[in-house]
């Protein structure tokens, strides 16, 4: 299969190499020269990790790669194409325009998929000439290791499209949740409403960030806990979501205030170092506000000891 990934910011880059490690040629295409060339060496690097971790052999990483081809070009992009897969902002009017764009260029019977986390694949439908080829493909960060693709079925989307998406997501040995098109999906619905109430006992005082991952990482089997993975999406991400559905569907999903306030303030998370953990070199150091102690404060005997108290 031809797969064409528009945008090649974390989750296009993901999308890529996961499709050319399967076996799919891609075309990688964005806006500018040195997005696509910063996307194809995070693919570089991540599945040269791999390889060092026994994870890749070292001829699939060249075969990956060598099944990349990276453009700005998006007729060229979308030539041939079987499948394309738009992975630009969560921005409709942005989403719309290019899934549009690109309908121009494809085959009648390519099918058209769209990674949006939350907005309507029914309303980005209303953007085609045939409407009944888009899906919603959601992908989940990071696409090299995580199962999950939920393959949302838009009001109009026929069966043939649906057959190619789930065939392809077959073909990446992950597996299709089919949801039908409602604000949040599944997935994003339940996992911001999750985020959203940890950030609110974080706020009143409930426990620390670090345990109120630990409880649902230990108590609940989660892989990652709520504030952990709010750092991971980017609380900017997650504000967005949240002002959605708290358009669509009510005051359930009014934003935190300390949500609010750490977008406010820059604190988006990783990618930006900090948000309600500090992280550095992609890891999670220690939870924001928590003070570093050197290691002569560490070992240096309280005032008071050896005191009766």
């Amino acid at each position: 299969m031809r797969v064409t990934v528009l945008g090649a910011g974390t989750m296009g880059a993901g999308i890529a190499q996961a499709a050319a490690s399967a076996g799919h040629d891609v075309a990688l295409r964005d806006v500018e020269e040195s997005y696509v060339e910063d996307a194809v060496a995070d693919i570089d690097d991540t599945l040269s990790e791999g390889v060092e971790r026994g994870k890749v052999e070292p001829a699939e990483r060249e075969a990956a790669l060598d099944r990349i081809t990276g453009t700005t070009d998006l007729a060229a992009a979308a030539d041939g194409a079987d499948l394309v897969i738009e992975a630009v902002p969560e921005d409709m009017d942005l989403k719309k325009d290019v899934l549009g764009e690109a309908e121009g260029h494809v085959a009648a019977d390519a099918v058209l998929a769209s990674n949006t986390s939350a907005l309507s694949v029914t309303e980005l439908a209303s953007a085609l000439d045939r409407p009944e080829r888009l899906l919603g493909l959601h992908f989940f960060n990071p696409v090299h290791l995580m199962g999950l693709v939920e393959v949302v079925v838009a009001e109009r989307t026929d069966g043939a499209a649906l057959e190619t998406a789930r065939s392809f997501v077959e073909s990446l040995d992950k597996t299709a949740v089919e949801v039908r098109d409602s604000p949040g999906f599944a997935s994003s619905r339940l996992g911001v409403a999750l985020g959203a109430e940890a950030i609110r006992m974080h706020e009143a005082g409930v426990a620390s960030a670090a345990d109120i991952d630990a409880a649902m990482e230990l108590g609940y089997n989660h892989p990652m806990g709520p504030l952990k993975l709010t750092d991971v999406v980017g609380l900017d991400v997650r504000l967005d979501v949240l002002e959605h559905l708290r358009g669509e569907l009510g005051e359930r999903f009014r934003p935190p205030q300390a949500l609010k306030r750490k977008v406010r303030a820059g604190k988006l998370g990783k990618k930006t170092g900090e948000g309600f953990y500090v992280w550095e070199d992609g890891e999670a150091v220690r939870p924001a506000g928590e003070a570093i102690r050197s290691a002569d404060e560490s070992t240096k005997p309280d005032d008071d000891a050896g005191e009766e108290r």
